[in-house]
Order: C-alpha cells, then sequence, then structure tokens
C-alpha cells in the first residue's frame, strides 16, 4: 500500500502525562476505527462520549471522540479524534490497539500537514507559516506566523500570478492576430501596463522583506571579551537565571553558550563566548576560535572588559558596544569610556545588578531599530525571498524584451508565472517538500 493511501495517527498534544490528550487519525480508514474503538462513528462535528475497547473487547478509557468526514476537515480526508486522559499508559494502550488495525500506522512528522497542502487544503506558504507559529518563541513572531497562516503572501501571489496570466493571454492574442494591423498595439499596450503596475507592487513587498526574516530568525547578540571579565554573570543577568557556570577562574567557558531571550516581544540569542586570549591548552583554543568565528557572525557584540586602560576593541563589520564591568569593585572614569571608538559604551556590575536596566533598554531600542518599528514583511524565507526576485526578474525581462518580439515578452511573463507556482506550492516542488514538513513535530 502507498504511503499517502494509509491511515496515520499520532498524539497531537502535548507531552505526557497531562490532562486531556488528543489523538487524531487522517485517512480511509479513521471512521471504521472511530467504530471499533468507540462503538460507533457518531455525528459529524459533534463531541460525543464513549467508552473505548480494544480488540479484545477491553475498557481503554472513557473519552471524548469527534468525527471529520472528507473533505471538511483539516487534512482534506476523513478525520478522527480522540480526547482521553494523558496518562502514558491510556496513550500506550491506545497506540496499540491502532497499530493492530490494517492499514493503519503512526505519523511522520509534518505529515498531517502535508496531507493538507496535497488535498489543497493549505499552500506552501501557509503551511510554512504553521511551521513557524509552532516554534514561535515571542508574540511579534507570533502575529507574523498567523498572518503567513492566513495566507496573506499566497493570498497576494495567486493574485499576482492571475494578473500576469491575463497580461500573458493578451500578449499572446496580438500574436495569433498579427495579420489584423494594429489589433497587435492595441493589445500589447494594456498588457505592459498590467506587466509595470505588478512589477512595482511585488518590489514594494521584495522592499520589506528583510524584516520579516530578520524577526523569524531571531537577533543574535554575542557577549565577547578577555577570560574572568563577568560574562557568565552577564549572560545570567539577562536571562534571570543560571545559564552559565560562574567562576574565578579564567577559561571557565569552553564552548558556546546560548540563550533564548524575549525583550518586549523582540526575540534575542544571547552568546556566552570562551574567554579571547591566547591560550596553550587545546580545548580552550577551540573554544577561543570557536568565540571569535560566533562573535562574527552576530548582529551586536557586546565587548566586556573590567580593566580602567583602554581595552583592545575588535575589528568588526557589526555594532560593538563596551561593556564596562565590575564598577562595584572600582570602575573606570566616564570620560576614558566615553573617549573609546566605540558605537555605545555602558558601565555595569554583572553582579550587583547596577547599569542593567539601561543596558537592557538600549538592547530593546536597537531591536526595535533591527527589525524595524512597522508590522513585519509578507516575505519570511529566504525560498519565497528568492522566488520573487525571479518572478519580478522575469517581469523586468518582459517589458525589455517586447520590443525584439512579443514572443520573448510572451515566454517571460511564462516564467514568472511559473516562480509564482513554486512559491505557493503548486508545481515542481517535490525537491523541497521533504525539507520542510520534516521540521514538523509529530501530530502536526
Amino acid at each position: 500500500m502507498h504511503p499517502h493511501d494509509q491511515t496515520i495517527f499520532a498524539l497531537s498534544s502535548g507531552r505526557p502525562p497531562s490532562a486531556i490528550a488528543v489523538v487524531r487519525m487522517s485517512g480511509s480508514q479513521a471512521g471504521t476505527a472511530l467504530r471499533e474503538l468507540a462503538g460507533k462513528v457518531p455525528q459529524p462535528r459533534v463531541a460525543t462520549r464513549a467508552l473505548l475497547r480494544d480488540t479484545q473487547a477491553q475498557p481503554i478509557d472513557d473519552a471524548v471522540v469527534l468525527w471529520f468526514p472528507a473533505p471538511a476537515s483539516a487534512t482534506g480526508e476523513d478525520v478522527a479524534e480522540f480526547h482521553i486522559h494523558g496518562g502514558r499508559a491510556v496513550l500506550a494502550t491506545l497506540f496499540a490497539a491502532l497499530s493492530e488495525m490494517a492499514g493503519v500506522r503512526p505519523a511522520e512528522p509534518g505529515e498531517f500537514t502535508r496531507r493538507a497542502f496535497e488535498n489543497g487544503k493549505l499552500d506552501l506558504t501557509e503551511a510554512e507559516g504553521l511551521d513557524d507559529l509552532i516554534h514561535a518563541d515571542t508574540d511579534r513572531q507570533r502575529r507574523q506566523a498567523l498572518r503567513q497562516l492566513r495566507g496573506l503572501l499566497g493570498d497576494k501571489a495567486r493574485d499576482w500570478r492571475a494578473r500576469i496570466i491575463e497580461a500573458s493571454a493578451l500578449i499572446e492574442a496580438g500574436i495569433d492576430f498579427a495579420d489584423e494591423g494594429d489589433v497587435p498595439a492595441e493589445l500589447t499596450a494594456p498588457a505592459l501596463v498590467k506587466v509595470e503596475v505588478l512589477l512595482s507592487e511585488m518590489r514594494l513587498v521584495l522592499a520589506a522583506q528583510g524584516r520579516g526574516e530578520r524577526l523569524r530568525e531571531g537577533l543574535v547578540v554575542a557577549i565577547a571579551g578577555p577570560p574572568n571579565v563577568g560574562k557568565s554573570t552577564l549572560i545570567n543577568q539577562l536571562a534571570r537565571r543560571d545559564v552559565a557556570i560562574v567562576s574565578p577562574h579564567a577559561g571557565t567557558t569552553r564552548d558556546v553558550i546560548e540563550v533564548q531571550l524575549d525583550l518586549q516581544g523582540y526575540p534575542v540569542t544571547v552568546i556566552d563566548t570562551a574567554g579571547i586570549r591566547e591560550a596553550e591548552d587545546p580545548v580552550e583554543q577551540e573554544g577561543v576560535r570557536r568565540a571569535r568565528a560566533r562573535a562574527a557572525e552576530a548582529d551586536l557584540v557586546l565587548w566586556l572588559t573590567d580593566s580602567e586602560d583602554a581595552p583592545a576593541l575588535p575589528k568588526s563589520a557589526v555594532p560593538v558596544w563596551l561593556v564596562r564591568n565590575k564598577i562595584d569593585l572600582g570602575g573606570a572614569d566616564s570620560r576614558t569610556v566615553s573617549a573609546l571608538a566605540v558605537d555605545r559604551s555602558f558601565k555595569a556590575s554583572a553582579v550587583r545588578g547596577d547599569g542593567m536596566q539601561e543596558l537592557i533598554s538600549a538592547l530593546v531600542a536597537f531591536a526595535e531599530t533591527f527589525f524595524g518599528s512597522q508590522e513585519a514583511g509578507l516575505v519570511t524565507r529566504e525560498r519565497q525571498r528568492i522566488l520573487l526576485q525571479e518572478a519580478a526578474a522575469s517581469l523586468q525581462r518582459s517589458l525589455m524584451v517586447v520590443g525584439e518580439g512579443e514572443e520573448l515578452a510572451a515566454e517571460e511573463l511564462r516564467r514568472a508565472s511559473y516562480h509564482l507556482g513554486k512559491l505557493l506550492g503548486r508545481v515542481d516542488v517535490e525537491d523541497i517538500l521533504d525539507v520542510i514538513f520534516r521540521e514538523f513535530c509529530i501530530g502536526k
């Protein structure tokens, strides 16, 4: 039996134990399984209490079941849901009973969503939005993912594609009536106007694409500096919990430590790196190498020092903020700090918390500028951006080559339509489907 012909099941709620667990099934055997376990198939979309029994008629659990016949279901197939008590033993018994049924198997990661996509319930941009919504860590990421799940980019792409097809039809009609004197010009001119408007709209969306991708990926802040200046203490202060080992001995941090923060809805990854110095120990040398590499990839570097002398700041293509730590032990003179060639400078005590609120407020302001204060753009992934750029390039070329022949312009419009079809997942995307859907959790 082909995998798509099999009925799948999975836990779609949180990890047990829990008060209630939701087990979903999708496929042609969902109704049969519901009848065998619950004794009946309830009315569609009506929550019904039922005593579930296994194949030996032994009770499994007192549950609530729901029935969603195709095509009016999340996946477009027959779907059954079992709302059971969330104990591990209850789940194990129900899974065992389902696994014994012919043509029924556990679902792979993302398989429910992939079936929804293949049955026309979602386009690929909406599926990507669902994945982003599942993995959203902050409220701003949630709002952006919900916009994608609601189909805002997909709706825009479908509208663009329909209008491209209209313009292409006009140009091709002009080609068909090439012997009719002025008819081709009468058809081509309005088509080119449509293309120019489309290109302008597409460029406007692409101009804002950076905000959406940045919000999805988050701001990366690296804490770097010499050994034993309080980097681990600072990251613990920012995280408000102990995430890094603090020791008076230099070289304690050997690897890169990351912590995810929610700064007023902005996703921020703060990295604690190994102290940068000339080390003899091979393990510490590797830690220093990783620290330099990670700091180079960051969007902002906090360079810590506890010395009153001007530190050797790293050369960086990204902003570097100097943080004079350990002011509780006798900090640097403020004139010395301000004279250094850095983007910003702060004085703090990571142990006592002095200056931390000022530093955090500055990080929030930096995040607002980094992500943009407006609503995030429609484009949130590199795949989407590349396909939109290719579609826009084809539209541009169609305007450039129309003087050389309407056939060339029509071909470029067909290419633009093809790229938008790939964006929606409706043409030639089999090679990327596995990559996208395997990122989903099992049961979604």
